[in-house]
């Protein structure tokens, strides 16, 4: 007999950026408008426009926060048009998480246009598309009702942790 207990393995938890970590809109009313005008119906191919934006209220704590609780993955899409977005979102992680050993994103950065193909069981996204329609585990649909905020979200998740 041992007095070695067994421990769980901590639940998967996948969190998108576009309006969920990253407030998208705080890049765009970054923009010049003539960048607007050029690239209007396609803000997220503006080359640059990922490393103009802020977090969300209360989504740097909320990350961290998750990622003691769960086995977090920031689960992300890039456009297919805008190459420099996919090196940008690294970027932005980096920049407000860290970049050492010590982040909790440290090379926990999912980049895909499937999502559904990750196996988890959960994902924040704000959004159904790119699989999260498909996803598995449960979406819990960012800025929808019972999840409107970091806050609400946070404590929903303490509760299957």
């Amino acid at each position: 007999m041992t007095d070695h207990i067994a421990r769980q393995p901590k639940k998967i938890l996948y969190v998108d950026m576009d309006n969920t970590l990253v407030d998208f809109q705080s890049g765009i009313d970054k923009l010049s408008d003539a960048e607007r005008k050029r690239f209007e119906g396609d803000l997220d191919d503006v080359p640059g426009i990922f490393s103009l934006m802020d977090p969300m209220d209360g989504a740097i704590e909320a990350y961290e926060e998750l990622a003691k609780l769960f086995d977090t993955y920031i689960l992300s899409t890039a456009p297919w048009d805008n190459p420099m977005a996919w090196t940008e979102k690294l970027l932005w992680v980096k920049m407000h998480f860290g970049r050492d050993k010590k982040s909790p994103a440290y090379k926990r950065v999912i980049l895909s246009h499937h999502k559904n193909l990750n196996k988890g069981d959960f994902i924040i996204d704000d959004r159904t598309m790119r699989g999260v329609d498909a996803f598995e585990g449960e979406h819990i649909h960012f800025g929808q009702a019972g999840f409107e905020d970091w806050e609400e979200v946070v404590a929903y998740m303490r509760t299957k942790a």
